[in-house]
């Protein structure tokens, strides 16, 4: 089948030539308290699931409530939202539930498989119509009158129902198969701190240290910074156990210059100039700096800027919120600034500039002891004294470098196998659209029709259902008229 065209046999009527009902939603207050029947909302439906246990109630007339209910089988549409177009089945026996106002329910004649329906209506064939409807429109929308336009790929009750049950059971394997690389991210994610949190406590280096000797002692360079002694031996109190040939050195030792960002920038807000690095930039459980928000400022020529611009080697860590970020400047960033919410620390030659980021970004060092040290009532955060009096477990600069050789080594392993699950999450949620657009384009039950063509044809067909379909409704619209005359 291509350019539209429906397999041999099946017909193409219009959603309303097969609706017993197509129905807009009642309008009222929600409310907690039980005082009247449950009222369905567009917000209860997440994930084509509904937590009917935490649908809200509303009071409704008693003449008017059956107008409204739902029922087995009914489906109901968003008509409006983020969610404009997304459908729902009611799959199970309910009772005394209606339906809010930003929701059309649709009721199809009882020949029609609800199941068959509810897969078409997350179709591409479905959302191409409804793109097509909401077409020059600002703001995308479903009516009544539109849902009722909407042609359908109809077929037989028997291949109805073969198609469906084959939906069952291919997308429930390609649900079951996203879920499980869903779930891998936050293994990558577990395994980057457990790597974090094996460096640096000198785990990840165990055999090495056994096989090498260090060229020389540990001599520390001065340094003019001092800690605060009282939040050192604090620090010191959280830090895990260290090889013996490791030292425990507060951060001040380690760095040329520390400050805190810029205040009342927001002015100097631009489309271009230099960068201006804020909170959004360094994120947890990775060292490196996060480019994909980028803010930048035209600083007119009074400002003084000089004591916060950032150089390669820089870390800057965020002092505010969620404290203890950490990333460090990899490369030339040009002019670029940090704002108040973030500190800048220079280390000197006593570090690796990449060992002591890693070493606040683990959770057993670092995020530990900022834990301990955070203060502050309506808003926790961190002053530079406490940044200076980080506890930090220093190894020789040999096995420095080594530790940061193996954590990237492990990384980058950790990086491919994220870029491989990402394009294999790409390609599972494609996968959904491809096989329902093969339902519905009769490819899945093409042998399935060849192995029964009496299933079918004749009184079996597509097109002798939809003739049954149109004589009951003649039938009940013209009782219907009956009753209105006497």
């Amino acid at each position: 089948m291509s350019g539209g065209k429906l397999p041999e046999g099946w017909v193409g009527p219009q959603l309303d030539e097969i609706a017993t009902d197509i129905n807009y939603g009642y309008t009222a207050s929600s409310t907690s308290e039980n005082i009247g029947p449950k009222m369905l909302r567009i917000t209860d439906i997440q994930d084509n699931k509904v937590d009917w246990n935490s649908v809200p109630f509303c009071k409704i007339e008693d003449n008017q409530k059956n107008k409204y209910l739902l029922c087995n089988g009914d489906l109901v549409f968003a008509r409006t939202g983020a969610t404009v177009g997304k459908s729902f089945l009611i799959n199970e026996d309910i009772s005394n539930i209606v339906f809010a106002s930003y929701l059309i329910r649709v009721r199809c004649n009882k020949k029609i498989n609800s199941h068959y329906l509810s897969y078409f209506f997350r179709s591409p064939t479905y959302w191409s119509q409804i793109t097509e409807f909401s077409a020059g429109i600002g703001q995308p929308n479903v009516n009544g009158s539109k849902l009722k336009k909407l042609n359908l790929p109809l077929t037989s009750v028997y291949e109805q129902k073969i198609i469906a049950e084959k939906l069952d059971t291919l997308l429930a394997q390609v649900d079951s198969t996203k879920a499980r690389l869903e779930q891998i991210p936050q293994i990558l994610k577990r395994f980057r701190q457990a790597v974090l949190a094996a460096a640096a406590s000198g785990r990840l280096t165990n055999k090495w240290r056994e096989n090498y000797t260090p060229k020389e002692e540990i001599n520390l360079i001065a340094s003019k910074y001092k800690p605060t002694d009282s939040l050192f031996k604090q620090a010191k109190l959280s830090l895990p156990e260290i090889p013996q040939s490791w030292y425990v050195v507060p951060s001040a030792h380690l760095i040329d210059y520390v400050t805190s960002g810029s205040r009342g920038w927001a002015n100097y807000y631009s489309t271009e100039g230099a960068l201006f690095l804020r909170m959004s930039n360094v994120r947890y459980n990775t060292t490196r700096l996060d480019l994909q928000d980028l803010q930048f400022v035209n600083l007119p020529g009074h400002v003084e800027g000089k004591r916060s611009l950032v150089k390669i080697d820089d870390l800057i860590i965020s002092l505010t919120a969620d404290v203890g970020r950490v990333a460090r400047i990899d490369k030339d960033l040009g002019e670029a600034y940090i704002n108040q919410h973030l500190a800048l620390l220079r280390p000197n030659n006593n570090i690796n500039s990449e060992y002591f980021a890693l070493s606040i970004a683990a959770q057993n060092i670092g995020i530990k002891q900022i834990q301990s040290l955070k203060r502050g009532a309506t808003k926790v955060g961190l002053g530079l004294d406490d940044i200076r009096s980080l506890a930090i477990p220093l190894p020789s600069l040999e096995e420095q470098h080594e530790i940061v050789r193996r954590v990237e080594q492990l990384f980058a392993w950790a990086d491919t196998i994220e870029k491989q699950v990402n394009n294999a999450l790409t390609r599972v949620n494609n996968l959904t659209q491809s096989i329902l657009a093969k339902a519905f384009r009769g490819e899945l039950t093409a042998q399935w029709r060849a192995e029964n063509p009496d299933l079918i044809s004749g009184e079996n067909s597509a097109a002798a259902l939809l003739e049954k379909i149109k004589a009951e409704r003649a039938t009940s619209d013209g009782k219907k008229t009956s009753r209105k005359k006497s």
